[in-house]
């Protein structure tokens, strides 16, 4: 849709939206006072548009057209959102940058937003300065302290094992004994969880204090040192993230075992083969999922899976609806052996922090999935992201949909108890309206997404007439993000920022993300994540000079806090730094992201290397195509690009696979005209789509990431237009 100057815009252009002509004339004459104070396009314009026009109430379409019409001549990355001062020094790096900002980075120091780049660079140059600063922050305990923060390896040293350096050598620590004391950030009766059963939304929501947390976790450990185990043997965890799978994450933790993480929604064989990796001893699991008024099984799937003793907790009351294997333990029976032991203090088992204390996996698409294990220091990774970069702190409540199977469930864990927020869970899907009021009622401030789940809510308007003003900012990870669905969602809480967050499983967290000191562009990132440096490198694999724009594949600085430096079922060098270019002396590190640095300084995600398609000649991502292809027609629920190589051979052709909300309505031909002039409008005139097939869902890795490669194989093996 094309849209005019803000100043053009009439009275009758806003009536055409739906709304009243009075409405419409006060709206309009509110528009014109703002354009007298700060003209017609200028990110102030759009700054006062949002904080005193725009609301949830009024229809999409109208925040649309003033978005548009402000940005219409802006060029790439508009900001959506701009910090101001008054706000940006409360932050916790805004803060700290107040006390020391002189100190760091001496006469350049500015303020919190002007210096906040400079901040980031100097974090990189003095990785040792940054993170003593950082943990000593966060009120981080070590039993026995680091010799240093960082020991780099010396000439004639081998890098094969720590490309990256070591971090805090000769340290000890228990992550969740720093999860569970007491310090300034917190007293005993503050809440730490708040949550909320589907179905019962007109109940008011549950909450548990750090005192009942803590004695929950204390007993739990004692249950686990019952069996017997050997420190350090691997227990799994197949449940729901909810408040027991919380409760017995931080015990096996604190007890000295390490964390086997495997998603509540992995079938019998995929449940397994993560067993088998791992080694896991032992598996906690409920009986039943329940969503809704369905009851979906999950014990037998692990009962399937041959797994070693499962504790099964019952999901309703203390009753099973199935019989136990022989040899597995109830709750009940796992507990009863320690209950007179409940409100006792479990003393913490304190490891070195080169420690596996959680094993993770990667979601590939083909072959075993790569075992991934986090140190003792990767919660710390975790933690200090979110207290840098989503500046979550005493006060907040962070929620955010997902599962202890993927990253983001430990890190959530992290990144609120480490630094004194609550945890908000909703037992249920978080898809429907439920979790919105959920959302309302716990009054969460800081709230986690993925962008498909921000597309099913804005599908079905599942937001709609819920309270989300206590929000402060959002957080986005998982896959590329939508400009149109991401303006959406910030409009439901009043044009709070959205914080986009790119990292990875082997990271421990992030490597480039956005904050709450800078101007944030829907659908980008606004800076490397503090200590990471990025590289993105030419058609030759070489890194193209710092702040030049360009894309291509992404490359990480060594040093990074917290990121992996073992698997175990691969050779990590190999994965990651084997035929890697040198930088600074230091080989980089293989991320496999297709990442562009745009001219005013943001970074877009394309998607994954093997996602970029060559087409004519002409190298481009898929996420880049699909991104102007989704905003052609209304009918689109989500679409994915791909290059697929002609049987007789010769360069990929473009084909589009479109999910429709309504299918009998589609003509797949008349989309792909449209599809070919909105490419050629506004990516290159040389881009033409060659089929659409249209699609009942597009294939997904258990982690929501869509499977472009399977994709591509389907039609490969298929001539038709539908598979």
């Amino acid at each position: 849709m094309a849209y005019k100057l803000l100043s053009s815009i009439t009275v009758s252009d806003i009536e055409s939206l739906g709304i009243s002509q009075e409405a419409a004339t006060s709206l309009h004459e509110r528009v014109s006072e703002i354009i007298n104070t700060h003209g017609d396009d200028s990110p102030a314009t759009w700054q006062s548009i949002t904080r005193s026009i725009l609301n949830p109430e009024l229809p999409f379409s109208f925040h649309q057209m003033l978005y548009y019409s402000c940005f219409k001549d802006y060029g790439p990355d508009p900001p959506a959102w701009i910090p101001d001062p008054e706000n940006a020094a409360l932050t916790n790096v805004g803060q700290l940058l107040e006390r020391r900002g002189k100190e760091f980075l001496g006469s350049g120091y500015k303020d919190p937003i002007t210096s906040f780049s400079d901040f980031q660079k100097f974090s990189v140059s003095n990785p040792e300065v940054y993170w003593k600063i950082v943990l000593d922050e966060m009120n981080i305990s070590f039993s026995k302290p680091p010799q240093c923060i960082l020991h780099e390896s010396l000439p004639g040293e081998s890098q094969v094992s720590y490309p990256g350096g070591q971090w805090l050598p000769g340290a000890y620590i228990n992550p969740a004994k720093n999860c569970l004391s007491l310090n300034s950030k917190r007293s005993l009766d503050d809440t730490i969880i708040i949550w909320r059963d589907e179905l019962h939304d007109d109940l008011p929501v549950q909450r548990m204090t750090l005192k009942q947390l803590r004695e929950e976790v204390w007993l739990v450990a004692y249950a686990l040192e019952a069996l017997d185990l050997v420190k350090g043997s691997a227990i799994a965890i197949d449940m729901p993230m909810n408040v027991k799978s919380v409760v017995i994450y931080l015990a096996i933790v604190l007890a000295g075992y390490v964390v086997v993480s495997i998603a509540d929604s992995f079938a019998p064989r995929e449940i397994s083969t993560r067993l088998k990796i791992s080694n896991a001893k032992v598996i906690f699991t409920q009986d039943l999922i329940i969503r809704g008024d369905k009851s979906l099984p999950l014990y037998s799937r692990v009962v399937d899976a041959q797994s070693p003793m499962a504790i099964v907790i019952p999901t309703k009351g203390s009753e099973f609806s199935m019989k136990l294997r022989n040899g597995d333990l109830s709750w009940h029976d796992f507990l009863e052996g320690v209950n007179n032991l409940r409100g006792k203090e479990f003393i913490a088992v304190e490891k070195p922090v080169e420690a596996f204390t959680n094993i993770l996996f990667s979601s590939g698409t083909t072959g075993d999935p790569k075992a991934i294990p986090w140190s003792n220091i990767s919660p710390l990774k975790a933690a200090a992201d979110a207290w840098c970069h989503l500046d979550i702190r005493r006060g907040d409540i962070v929620s955010w949909p997902t599962n202890l199977g993927w990253m983001m469930g430990p890190w959530l864990v992290y990144a609120s108890f480490m630094n004194g927020a609550s945890m908000a869970l909703y037992n249920g899907s978080p898809l429907g309206p439920g979790f919105a009021k959920f959302v309302q009622d716990a009054k969460v401030t800081m709230l986690g997404v993925i962008p498909s789940l921000v597309r099913s809510w804005r599908n079905a308007n599942s937001t709609s007439g819920y309270d989300w003003s206590a929000i402060r900012c959002f957080g986005s990870t998982g896959e590329a993000s939508n400009v149109e669905e991401y303006l959406w969602l910030m409009g439901r809480a009043n044009y709070k920022p959205i914080i986009e967050y790119c990292g990875g499983t082997e990271i421990g967290g992030g490597f480039v993300t956005g904050s709450l000191l800078q101007a944030q562009s829907l659908a980008a990132f606004s800076t490397p994540a503090m200590c990471c440096t990025l590289h993105i490198l030419d058609d030759d694999g070489h890194p193209i000079p710092e702040n030049v724009p360009g894309i291509g594949e992404l490359a990480l600085g060594p040093h990074m806090f917290g990121a992996s430096n073992t698997l175990l079922n691969a050779d990590h060098y190999s994965v990651y730094f084997k035929g890697m270019p040198l930088w600074n002396g230091r080989v980089l590190r293989r991320h496999g992201d297709v990442f562009e640095r745009t001219a005013r300084g943001y970074y877009h995600a394309h998607g994954r290397a093997d996602d970029t398609m060559n087409l004519g000649g002409i190298k481009v991502s898929s996420v880049e195509i699909e991104r102007i292809c989704s905003g052609v027609d209304s009918n689109i629920l989500e679409l994915a690009a791909i290059g697929v190589p002609p049987s007789g051979g010769g360069p990929e052709l473009l084909v589009v696979a479109v999910v429709l909300k309504c299918s009998d309505k589609a003509d797949l031909q008349e989309l792909r005209i449209s599809f070919n002039s909105a490419l050629q409008k506004k990516l290159n005139p040389l881009f033409r789509v060659s089929r659409v097939v249209s699609l009942p869902s597009l294939p997904r890795t258990a982690s929501n990431k869509v499977m472009r490669r399977v994709l591509r194989q389907q039609l490969l093996h298929n001539e038709s237009s539908k598979i």
